[in-house]
């Protein structure tokens, strides 16, 4: 996975908000054809919240028989840990080679109960568990120790961006433990992440402009400063204050663009709203600019 940007496909709908299989499979073969490190459909990009199990089993199945084996596939799993399970079970029934597992619904919980969620889920699949902590979701030192003693737990996404705090989750954790930044718009973090020891991120520019995403990523890695700064200042920050505007834009922004490259994503579902017409004037000439960076065209 740390070969190349972790890919978070969007999930395609018809305009009367219906899923769209056939507008799915172009859009995330075209995703897969940019060499990403990993997939993971069904995740929040792909508003996983918003699939039934059928159409969950269309775009994980979808995505699988895409990829081929060419890249791994991690679907996104949660609610509390019974229907994280059913999620599961039609995940591995699809042929996902692995699971992210979600912030669990509403309430907040203890590290025990957090750990146990873990559990749960760990004793009804084979596959491995990513673990997401976000939002209520946040785990100690002692619980990351207690994860990653269970045998399939496998990693750890982080969008908390407390560096001090992840610092010392990795220094904790056993050395083949994997971890990602899952900030928001990660780029913009991908080298504070990286000096804790956390260089693998996911992209949300990847899911409407590989052509940047990969741009920026071989810059990071091969310690371009300079075209990673020139990326950051002219792209990824106008970008992060334009998905600011907004709540739910980290999405929905991101499905606006993906449109504006004429891919056949649709619209978003409830309870998310596309962009206004005002911004997506301003998109439109940021996403213009940021593909003529990198020598590529709207």
């Amino acid at each position: 996975m740390a070969d190349g940007v972790l890919s978070f496909p969007l999930t395609s709908f018809h305009d009367d908000g219906s899923l769209d299989p056939d507008g799915f499979r172009a859009y995330v073969a075209e995703r897969i054809a940019t060499g990403p490190g990993a997939v993971f459909p069904a995740c929040g990009t792909g508003e996983f919240f918003s699939l039934d199990e059928d159409e969950y089993r269309q775009v994980v199945t979808i995505t699988v028989e895409e990829a081929g084996g060419r890249v791994p596939v991690v679907a996104g799993i949660g609610y509390g840990w019974a229907q994280a399970v059913r999620f599961a079970r039609i995940a591995e029934e699809a042929g996902a080679d692995a699971l992210l597992v979600l912030p669990h619904y509403l309430v907040t919980a203890p590290q025990d109960g957090l750990v146990a969620q873990l559990e749960q889920i760990a004793a009804r699949t084979r596959l491995p568990l990513i673990a997401y902590q976000r939002g209520q979701v946040a785990f100690s030192v002692a619980s990351v120790k207690r994860i990653a003693d269970i045998p399939t737990v496998v990693g750890l996404k982080d969008g908390h961006s407390d560096l001090d705090r992840l610092q010392r989750l990795t220094l904790a954790a056993p050395e083949d433990f994997l971890f990602f930044n899952g900030a928001a718009t990660a780029e913009i973090q991908a080298r504070a992440y990286a000096t804790v020891g956390v260089p693998a991120y996911s992209s949300a520019v990847h899911a409407f402009a590989p052509e940047i995403a990969n741009a920026f990523f071989t810059a990071f890695q091969g310690g371009d400063d300079g075209t990673v700064d020139k990326l950051l200042r002219d792209f990824y920050v106008p970008l992060v204050e334009l998905r600011d505007r907004v709540p739910g834009y980290a999405v929905s922004l991101v499905k606006a663009a993906a449109r504006l490259r004429g891919c056949p994503v649709g619209p978003v579902r409830a309870p998310l709203t596309d962009p206004s017409a005002a911004d997506l004037a301003d998109l439109e000439l940021l996403l213009a600019a940021g593909l003529d960076l990198v020598g590529a065209a709207l």
